[in-house]
């Protein structure tokens, strides 16, 4: 059984990026099924608990706010709005509820308050619970972490040497800071990227080194394909190519083998058959329900059938055990 690295070289991941399709897809199948139950799949859903009139200016992102986007600004739901909203979520399916709202950063205010309490009633409810809030200092993540929060979701994007054509408004050492604030709080980390972008294949392989050489890989590793929004700098940007997104997943799979690989946006283009790609090249989890934050997603009925017909089966929460916040140990979602 292949061990865990954190000193993978660009030239090893892109020896195994730039493999013929079929014998990628074989070696990660073969890793997947050495490292994890193959035939199960989480499922997650996302919802946005604060819509909206962001100050960032992430070039793919319908919630900034200087971009026209049709996307209405919403303040912050009412905890009983979550509640429902988690309920929904575990009748179909799901395991762990992600919260997402459009701020650049935390704030030490009512909002977070408010926030905290979401996440203590939902973590009551025996589901996992993300949060994806923007930065995040280590005092706050702490106070996520002494709430219930299981994970916290802040993802990468692309490489450090392309992030600056994506994101002007912070910089790539400022997401790394905040997953370094995650993993002070002993919070399981959730953090990938979006291909798709207009970024190259070294680009790819780059985020990806930098997500499999941290001092511990990440619990959760979401591979997002874009998806174009009108009015976004990158609403012209094509589909990425299910090859493209099989490579990246099979390649996650194999430099984080113990890691959950996420199949997140851009999975309401796929066909069954696609998908199938995904999950036979290492993805174990998905996102159901009819939006992902602001775009549109697979349904819980759609993909119970799609399970049915794969042979696949729901993972339960907290099947690793919940994350110790008392002592340092290896947690993987």
């Amino acid at each position: 059984m292949q061990g865990l690295r954190h000193d993978w070289t660009k030239e090893e991941i892109a020896e195994i990026y730039n493999k013929p399709f079929l014998d990628l897809v074989f070696e990660a199948a073969s890793v997947h099924r050495q490292n994890k139950d193959y035939s199960e799949v989480q499922i997650s859903s996302l919802i946005s608990i604060k819509t909206g009139g962001c100050a960032e200016d992430c070039s793919y992102c319908p919630q900034a706010a200087r971009y026209n986007t049709g996307v209405d600004v919403h303040a912050l739901m009412k905890l009983t709005d979550v509640v429902t909203a988690a309920v929904k979520a575990k009748e179909g399916g799901a395991s762990r509820l992600c919260m997402g709202a459009a701020w650049r950063e935390v704030r030490d205010n009512r909002d977070f308050d408010r926030v905290i309490e979401m996440v203590k009633a939902v973590n009551d409810m025996d589901m996992e619970v993300c949060c994806t809030l923007g930065m995040l200092t280590e005092n706050q993540a702490q106070r996520l972490a002494d709430a219930g929060l299981y994970a916290y979701n802040h993802n990468l994007d692309t490489s450090e040497e392309d992030y600056k054509r994506i994101i002007s408004t912070r910089t790539y050492d400022d997401r790394l800071n905040t997953i370094k604030n995650v993993r002070k709080a002993k919070l399981t980390v959730c953090s990938g990227g979006i291909i798709g972008l207009g970024e190259t294949t070294e680009d790819r392989i780059a985020m990806l080194q930098t997500l499999a050489n941290m001092e511990k890989h990440p619990e959760s590793v979401p591979v997002n394909a874009l998806v174009p929004v009108k009015g976004t700098p990158l609403e012209d940007q094509p589909r990425v190519p299910i090859w493209d997104m099989v490579r990246m997943i099979a390649t996650a799979r194999i430099v984080m083998p113990k890691s959950v690989v996420r199949l997140s946006a851009g999975r309401n283009e796929m066909s069954v058959l696609e998908q199938a790609f995904c999950f036979m090249a290492g993805a174990n989890s998905i996102f159901a329900g009819d939006k992902l934050l602001t775009t549109p997603n697979p349904d819980f009925n759609e993909d119970m059938a799609m399970f049915e017909l794969l042979g696949l089966k729901t993972r339960e929460a907290f099947k690793n055990g919940r994350p110790d916040n008392t002592q340092k140990k290896e947690v993987f979602a």
